[in-house]
């Protein structure tokens, strides 16, 4: 009896000390809307893995890119509602949510990615937005400066760009419309095809883009409206129910890897625009440099955009100059 029990007894213990084990790993899903080729989305798969890495394959995570979980413009809700464990999303595809945030998106003349993310997660620690309470925030990162991307024209005037219908997001769209173009409001998915079949005649994008997303190979001239450079908030944020249920070893070393990660995101946006710009001029785009006073011209034009923000933030119960000052006291 006892050959046959004492066997017996250690198998029930060790499938019992499996099960133990399997039960204390976690595993999540990550949703994000690059394609799986962008450094952005190869760094987000990076995150993912030293999670995991630094974790000890106590978390594990699956990795969607190319909106194959949630669309980008679903992405923070379905992080919300669970559909994802984790998300990252551009903020602008939710119009009005993020009011503090959305002051990082306003046309301050940003020069590169470092320095736009840098901005972004000092408003982030700064004014800690309760707009963003319905999740775990990781941290945020921005890209270099948004320009004016045309398909057949080189616009180097505000004359020569009233009228012209052009692809935009969010401030983005704003920057169009202050400067006397037609913002036509969708998602970066859809620029290509939209520059292709000339249902807009350009587009507003950072330098990366133009390979990151092809679209050098169906926008023809770059516009270098520095002065009125925007740029466009990403954030990764989790479910909060998810991340609470994480012990706190494990959130503090997800803080880390967050910042970490932001540093990385922000330099990677600078060097994909250098790889943008190679990328565009390969394919015969033209750079249509700004005069000195034409880019003064086009600061003042834009510069109700950013009192209009100090103004609707006012009316949301937000110091919404205090926010501005704060973002350019950082540049």
């Amino acid at each position: 009896m006892k050959r046959i029990t004492i066997p017996a007894f250690l198998v029930f213990c060790l499938c019992t000390l499996f099960a133990v084990t399997a039960s204390a790993k976690t595993q999540l899903t990550y949703a994000n809307f690059f394609p799986p080729t962008h450094i952005q989305s190869q760094l987000a798969e990076s995150w993912c893995k030293e999670v995991e890495k630094r974790t000890n394959g106590e978390i594990t995570i699956n990795y969607f890119p190319a909106g194959s979980l949630t669309k980008a413009p679903q992405t923070y809700d379905g992080v919300v509602s669970g559909i994802a464990d984790i998300g990252m999303t551009v903020l602008a595809y939710s119009r009005g949510r993020f009011p503090i945030a959305s002051a990082i998106d306003l046309p301050m003349g940003y020069s590169n990615g470092v320095q736009a993310t840098a901005v972004a997660n000092a408003v982030l620690n700064k004014f800690e937005p309760a707009e963003f309470n319905d999740t775990a925030m990781m941290f945020v990162h921005a890209h270099g400066p948004g320009l004016i991307h045309t398909r057949d024209k080189a616009v180097s005037t505000l004359e020569g760009i009233k009228g012209l219908k052009l692809r935009g997001t969010g401030t983005s769209g704003l920057v169009q419309a202050a400067l006397g173009a037609s913002p036509v409001g969708t998602s970066m998915a859809e620029c290509y095809q939209m520059l292709q079949k000339g249902v807009v005649d350009g587009s507003s994008h950072p330098v990366e883009s133009n390979k990151g997303w092809k679209l050098g190979e169906v926008a023809h001239f770059m516009t270098q409206n520095f002065s009125t450079a925007y740029t466009t908030t990403f954030a990764v944020f989790m479910n909060k129910d998810k991340w609470a249920a994480l012990t706190p070893e494990q959130q503090k070393i997800i803080q880390e890897i967050n910042g970490e990660w932001a540093t990385k995101h922000g330099e990677a946006w600078d060097e994909a625009d250098k790889l943008g710009m190679e990328f565009f001029l390969e394919k015969g785009g033209k750079v249509v440099p700004l005069s000195e006073a034409e880019s003064k011209r086009w600061e003042e034009a834009v510069a109700p955009v950013i009192d209009d923000y100090i103004k609707s933030a006012s009316e949301k119960g937000i110091d919404g100059k205090a926010v501005v000052d704060f973002i350019k006291a950082n540049m």
